[in-house]
């Protein structure tokens, strides 16, 4: 063997290592890592994982034998291997055609079925049967924050929305900004918030907890600041949780909103009590307001 192909093999052999390596510390890193979306902690939530999952295992029924294909043909007619099957006359197969097109059209099919289904099941709209009072929650996406208002409470918090367990949350979403997106990954997927616009989100949290809120839609410098606590509590907590924020004296009057609207920063949480129920309705009329005609005189001949 000569020196330049010992030289060789090492090379190609540290190549081999060095990717092994770089795959197991990439699996170690994600093997520490939380997945919201993944680990649900809501009806709506544990929906959307399992359509993930069944999704990702429809087509990974073609991904997965085209990758193993590819290692295979790529082993069986490599350059050292001297004595390769040949087939020089094969052209056609009906056994191939038959699977190349069949089985995909099977997948796609049910992924079809699948989306059909689940999205009129999941249509963030469409109300949660449960037997709990519905608990109906204000949202205004601002530069760089969220405001939620409860309209029954009379109290209003930036970043900081609290509901209790087992209970149908219901969202009515605006923007007095640009368009942002309402999510909470362990409870419900997002939704967009725009101005001018109400759009509407259900959820109910099965179990106790702290749950990350975000952005989903990027919206400026502040953008990477611009998340949110939600907190399932029990129904006694919440209750403890509306009367400290109604203790607050903090109105949320014109000027309480104009000045928390102009600061393009990210906000602590604030209580504000009472919180201006009507808030969400105005901001929409604001955006959908439309002067009306002007006048014209006759027409000059």
């Amino acid at each position: 063997m000569s020196v330049i192909e010992s030289l060789r093999r090492a090379r190609s052999l540290l190549t081999r290592v060095g990717s092994a390596s770089m795959v197991l510390c990439l699996a170690l890193l994600a093997a520490g890592c939380r997945f919201p979306v993944l680990d649900p902690s809501g009806p709506v939530a544990a929906r959307e994982k399992q359509l993930i999952l069944i999704s990702t295992a429809l087509m990974l029924l073609v991904v997965v034998p085209v990758i193993v294909m590819a290692l295979l043909f790529a082993y069986l007619y490599r350059a050292s291997n001297k004595h390769p099957r040949s087939m020089p006359n094969w052209a056609h197969s009906n056994a191939i055609e038959a699977v190349v097109w069949i089985v995909p059209l099977l997948i796609v099919i049910a992924l079809g079925s699948l989306a059909w289904t689940s999205t009129h099941a999941l249509d963030p709209y469409r109300a949660l049967e449960h037997d709990g009072e519905t608990l109906e929650v204000d949202v205004v996406a601002l530069d760089w924050k969220w405001l939620f208002i409860y309209p029954k409470q009379n109290i209003a918090s930036v970043n900081e929305v609290v509901f209790p367990v087992d209970t149908p949350v219901h969202f009515n979403i605006t923007s007095d900004t640009v368009m942002n997106s309402f999510f909470i990954p362990g409870l419900a997927g997002q939704i967009y918030a725009m101005a001018g616009m109400r759009t509407e989100l259900s959820l109910i949290a099965s179990k106790p907890g702290t749950f990350g809120g975000m952005s989903a839609n990027y919206s400026g410098a502040g953008f990477s600041g611009m998340r949110f606590k939600a907190v399932a509590t029990s129904p006694d907590e919440f209750e403890a949780w509306t009367r400290e924020v109604a203790s607050s004296g903090r109105p949320l009057d014109a000027a309480a909103f104009d000045k928390l609207a102009d600061e393009k920063a990210n906000a602590p949480v604030i209580h504000y009590a009472p919180g201006n129920p009507n808030l969400l309705q105005s901001l929409i009329d604001k955006y959908r307001h439309t002067p009306p005609p002007k006048e014209t005189g006759p027409a000059e001949h």
